[in-house]
């Protein structure tokens, strides 16, 4: 952090900050990269720098014990780099608020020096390639600081003992350039601004459950029941791939991005029912496997929201469960494989109460059983993951030995991936899975029968997981953000 940096008080002012620091630091480039483009030759490189803060903890005061976050692990010297202040306002006047209640109640706000990447000062919607030769193209990083992937990874939220060039330790786990980065392939893959991701986030791996969740919001928008679901529940909006937004019927027209429908779907087209505190629900169709899911939850954790649930479809493994069924994951058999640098697989995924609970409560209240009787379309236990799709072409007895030995009672492609995700981020998680085949006992999933099966099982489905998020935004959000996502050498930051 350089000379200037000044000491804060109040979380407003350092946002303010904050906030200046970046739009100078952005303006500057912006404003070199057009005269580059226009031709114009520089004997200079240019550079600009994240803004950063910085905090002195002496020994915390008195924590609240049920706290999961929002002071240092100890006493010591933390930083963190800041960007797009636009975007993370309300998170950063959180997070800056809970230190200065729990430490010494000062931060220094000042400007790093970790440079700007030209490619993220640029924003979501801007190509540097666009209107340049390939010559000024790769003569790019001469003039201009450049993604460095070497100063981008995840080793503060995989547990590594991060110490940066000046002494501090970490604040947040995620840097500047790594969120910068993560935004970005936010757009590519989603077809969606990060402007309209909401704090609840529901995963699936068909489109078909998208398709449903679009006709229910717009029925919640307009204020038409939908089974035992409240349609007065404050959605103001549903934004569609290409940031188209719609709104309520007879409403105006809400400003903002322009939408445009994108001439092909993205591979992982995201839709937002939007409130205005930001506490609605985005769905992506992640399509299939643990590669998709690895992929899009470490772009998604940046956003840091509140819950993400995986709903989707599995095999059932027990000759008990009917299609149609209900799986709620307790526990993981994670045989994946693609987060196995990152999180071993012999790491437990604890269950998270609170997501539990809101899950086996809304399903009650929308299916109408309760107590016993929801057992006769619900299961609880261990959800195998693995990442071949065709495993029922494995041999048996290699196929069925670790299923049998962990008990497991459901299989899919996705679920242990996110819920891993998940604990490796400190995102609270769940899944609520559907049984659309059962392989070991001779119901394959073929055309008919998962057409039938779809009309049947689909929408209730999704009403559920619509009831759990709204009876999860209803909890306190240091409650929500359990302890048990959390390590004796936590980052201060959620």
């Amino acid at each position: 952090m350089n000379q200037s940096a000044r000491q804060h008080s109040d979380a407003e002012s350092a946002l303010r900050a904050l906030t200046d620091i970046y739009d100078r630091s952005v303006a500057r480039l912006r404003e070199a990269f057009a005269a580059y483009v226009r031709g114009d030759r520089f004997t200079e490189r240019v550079r600009a720098c994240y803004p950063a803060i910085r905090l002195v903890a002496a020994q915390p005061r008195d924590i609240d014990p049920r706290a999961a976050y929002g002071f240092p692990a100890e006493p010591g010297v933390y930083s963190t780099t800041v960007t797009r202040p636009d975007l993370f306002g309300p998170y950063l006047r959180e997070q800056i608020a809970l230190l200065l209640e729990n430490t010494s109640g000062i931060v220094e706000i000042g400007e790093s020096d970790v440079p700007i990447p030209i490619q993220f000062a640029l924003g979501e919607d801007f190509h540097v390639e666009q209107g340049l030769e390939p010559k000024d193209v790769a003569r790019i990083p001469q003039v201009f600081d450049v993604p460095d992937l070497s100063t981008i990874d995840d080793r503060i939220a995989n547990g590594v003992d991060v110490v940066y060039p000046d002494g501090s330790k970490p604040l947040s786990l995620f840097s500047g350039p790594r969120i910068d980065f993560s935004l970005l392939r936010l757009r590519h893959y989603t077809g969606t601004s990060p402007h309209h991701f909401q704090n609840f986030i529901i995963f699936t791996n068909y489109q078909f459950y998208i398709d449903e969740f679009v006709r229910l919001a717009r029925d919640l928008l307009n204020g038409r029941p939908i089974g035992n679901l409240d349609p007065h529940e404050r959605y103001t909006s549903l934004v569609e791939p290409g940031n188209v937004i719609g709104v309520p019927d007879g409403a105006a027209p809400q400003s903002g991005y322009p939408g445009v429908p994108p001439p092909r779907m993205p591979q992982m087209p995201a839709y937002h029912l939007k409130r205005a505190d930001n506490d609605g629900i985005t769905m992506i169709n992640i399509g299939v496997g643990p590669s998709n899911a690895k992929n899009i939850t470490d772009h998604v954790a940046v956003l840091r929201p509140h819950v993400w649930l995986m709903l989707g479809h599995c095999a059932g493994l027990r000759n008990t469960q009917a299609l149609g069924d209900y799986v709620l994951a307790h526990a993981y058999l994670r045989q994946d494989q693609v987060l196995d640098a990152d999180l071993p697989r012999d790491v437990p995924l604890p269950a998270l109460a609170e997501i539990q609970i809101a899950l086996e409560r809304a399903l009650e209240r929308v299916t109408g059983l309760s107590g016993y009787d929801l057992k006769r379309i619900m299961r609880t236990g261990t959800v195998a993951t693995v990442d071949d799709r065709n495993w029922e072409l494995r041999p048996s007895a290699i196929r069925n030995l670790p299923f049998i030995q962990s008990r497991a009672i459901a299989l899919d492609m996705e679920s242990g991936t996110i819920a891993a995700n998940g604990f490796r981020f400190r995102v609270p998680y769940g899944t609520l899975l559907c049984v659309s085949d059962k392989p070991l006992h001779g119901q394959l999933k073929l055309p008919g029968m998962a057409d039938s099966f779809y009309r049947r099982r689909v929408s209730q489905h999704l009403q559920v997981g619509i009831e759990a998020m709204a009876r999860l935004r209803e909890w306190d959000r240091l409650q929500l953000h359990s302890r048990k996502l959390r390590s004796f050498n936590e980052v201060a930051f959620q």
